[in-house]
């Protein structure tokens, strides 16, 4: 007897976004802090880009270029000094279900099962039982995460924690996915395994995503377009196309296309902190 062929998961139907050319414009946007001593610390400055609806937008710069404030000011955890936030057409003006967050550090709650996680936000929806479970087991399947649905946060390698994070974003169907250096924590191996992992779950859904790094590789393997930020105060340096064809493996590292982009970002970056000292 031939094996049984295993039953695809089936994407659950899920609200439909009006379309808009750009799903993220972000206007003259700066933030200030005041120091203890009663100083002001430019952490971004006048910073205004796009990113169209559907894209993979990769923020990419030194630490303390004020990369993560921006996503946070998009998220509406905090708001700018100057100019506004878009996100499809509407100012934010605070946290958001059409937004989705992932942040670098492990946020899972550990009392709930990674069904329970990812099933958290749909059921303070109220959405039907019958439509949160099909969207949970899609998404289960979507990061390989089927097998471990009953487990506990703490019995979970921290590469799948994060795929979890991933999903539970994802079944809240936001508009836009924010993620702020997600595989930073993680191993080298484990980061490659994410980074294509997230490749195509992104190829699935097509959610705008915009994913801030550090890491060079890691911005171009995942980018369709690259936003190069400079330090001190934060701004955007330069915006770069990627030219090299999805769906992409790791080996495309090693492409000419790959190595040019890269030593062109690290020109960039390299000059920027020449400027700075």
């Amino acid at each position: 007897m031939g094996a049984v062929a295993k039953k695809p998961y089936i994407m659950p139907p899920l609200s439909e976004y009006a379309e808009v050319a750009a799903r993220l414009r972000v206007d003259n946007v700066s933030l200030r802090y005041q120091s203890p001593k009663g100083e002001t610390f430019t952490a971004l400055d006048r910073v205004s880009f796009e990113v169209p609806d559907r894209q993979f937008a990769v923020i990419v710069g030194p630490s303390g270029c004020g990369k993560s404030s921006l996503l946070y000011l998009t998220a509406g955890l905090n708001e700018p000094t100057e100019g506004d936030i878009y996100v499809g057409g509407q100012k934010v003006e605070g946290p958001g279900a059409d937004r989705g967050m992932v942040f670098q550090g492990y946020t899972l709650f550990p009392w709930l099962t990674v069904r329970q996680n990812i099933e958290f936000g749909l059921k303070r929806r109220g959405l039907p039982q019958d439509e949160i479970r099909t969207i949970v087991e899609f998404y289960l399947g979507e990061v390989g995460l089927a097998k471990f649905a009953e487990h506990y946060p703490k019995q979970l390698s921290g590469g799948m924690m994060q795929r979890v994070a991933i999903a539970r974003a994802l079944a809240n169907d936001p508009q836009i996915l924010l993620m702020d250096e997600p595989f930073g924590a993680l191993d080298s191996q484990t980061r490659l395994q994410m980074q294509q992992l997230l490749l195509q779950v992104w190829g699935n859904s097509k959610k705008t995503v915009v994913f801030v790094t550090h890491d060079i590789d890691e911005a171009i393997l995942l980018a369709d377009r690259i936003y190069v930020m400079g330090a001190r105060p934060g701004r955007i340096k330069e915006i770069l196309e990627v030219p090299i064809e999805r769906p992409r493996s790791l080996d495309v590292v090693m492409e000419p296309e790959f190595i040019r982009m890269k030593r062109h970002i690290l020109g960039l970056l390299h000059d920027d902190l020449e400027e700075v000292h």
